[in-house]
Parts: structure tokens; C-alpha cells; sequence
């Protein structure tokens, strides 16, 4: 594998509201959590947290008590194209390998970064662990991600429903996988 076997485990948390949205606002990223899993050594070599500043949306009750996040906190992060920059920086978005946990992190960035004129900081590389997990393990439906630890044997490590928390969390799921030799090769799987 290129690259030291390393891919950046994802998971985002985004403005959310019980119910409908209110009008005028639009779901977005708020916080970005992120992992480093080394393939080769079998680890989660680091964990990273960014926050960012919802520009068109506002941070409620309901998604405080689902992500612990407050606005007061989202306040202080960076803007969504900045955070996009990060990743291709300071992490290797673009060159790595991700994954995450079905499809809605992938989804949510490829509509902001549309929405918002932001450069997408990713490659084209992302692996839907959900998906392989479920197959991995001989699953007739695809679990969510605390039932996937549970059935993988492996604790809920941190809250679930924050980023940073979740990304570790999907890491460790990741290594289970290539673990039992069914994480896929690294390959390029067009966009």
C-alpha cells in the first residue's frame, strides 16, 4: 500500500433540529472529527477534533443534547473553507485514503462544499465501512455504529454523537476489519 497504509477515519457532526428545520437554515458541519489509522502497524496513530463555525445555521437545544456541542463553541472554530483547507494540509485529504460510516459524512461535504464554492478536500478513495463491516461480519442489515462495537466485541470508547468520539470509534472498527483481512486494497474507485 502507498502512503505508510495510513487513511483518515471521518465522521462529522452537522446543525441539526427535532423535528423540521427552521426556515431559513441549512444543515451544516460543525464539527470534524478524524482519526489516523496506520493499516501496516494495526494502530490508530492519532486523533483530531476541528470545529467549525456554521455560517447559515444556528446550534440548538436539541443538537447541543445530541453532540454536546454549544454555539458558544461552534463560535470559536474555523469557517467551513478553512476547515477544508486543514484537511487538505495538515492531513492529506486529498492524497490519503477515508473512510466513515456510510455515506452521509461523504455526502454532507460533496453538497457544502458545492453549496459554499469550497475546493472538496478529499480524494476519491473513501471506503463506506459500514458497508464493509456488514459484510465482514455476515450481517443481514447494516448496523449502526454502536452496535457494530458491540457485535466486533469492542467498547464505546468517549460520547457518541461527538465527531472526534465517533471517528475513534470507526477507526477501532476499521482495524477489526483489516483485522480478518476484509478491508478493501487501496484502490482508486472513480469518483
Amino acid at each position: 500500500m502507498g502512503h505508510g497504509g495510513l487513511v483518515n477515519i471521518v465522521d462529522v457532526e452537522a446543525t441539526c433540529w427535532e423535528g423540521g428545520r427552521p426556515p431559513g437554515q441549512v444543515s451544516e458541519i460543525i464539527e470534524i472529527g478524524l482519526t489516523v489509522v496506520d493499516l501496516d502497524a494495526r494502530e490508530r496513530v492519532s486523533r483530531h477534533r476541528i470545529l467549525v463555525r456554521p455560517a447559515r445555521s444556528r446550534v440548538g437545544a436539541f443538537c447541543t443534547g445530541l453532540t454536546g456541542l454549544t454555539q458558544a463553541e461552534v463560535d470559536t472554530g474555523l469557517d467551513f473553507a478553512a476547515a477544508c483547507r486543514l484537511l487538505a494540509t495538515a492531513y492529506e485529504a486529498g492524497r490519503r485514503p477515508w473512510a466513515s460510516w456510510d455515506e452521509y459524512d461523504r455526502k454532507q461535504f460533496t453538497h457544502q462544499c458545492r453549496a459554499t464554492g469550497t475546493r472538496y478536500p478529499f480524494g476519491r478513495r473513501h471506503t463506506n465501512a459500514k458497508a464493509v463491516f456488514t459484510e465482514a461480519y455476515g450481517l443481514a442489515r447494516r448496523p449502526g455504529m454502536a452496535r457494530a462495537l458491540e457485535v466486533a466485541g469492542l467498547p464505546l470508547e468517549g460520547r457518541h454523537h461527538r465527531g472526534e468520539d465517533d471517528a475513534w470509534n470507526i477507526a477501532a472498527l476499521v482495524l477489526r476489519i483489516a483485522g480478518r483481512g476484509a478491508w478493501p486494497e487501496e484502490r482508486d474507485s472513480g469518483s
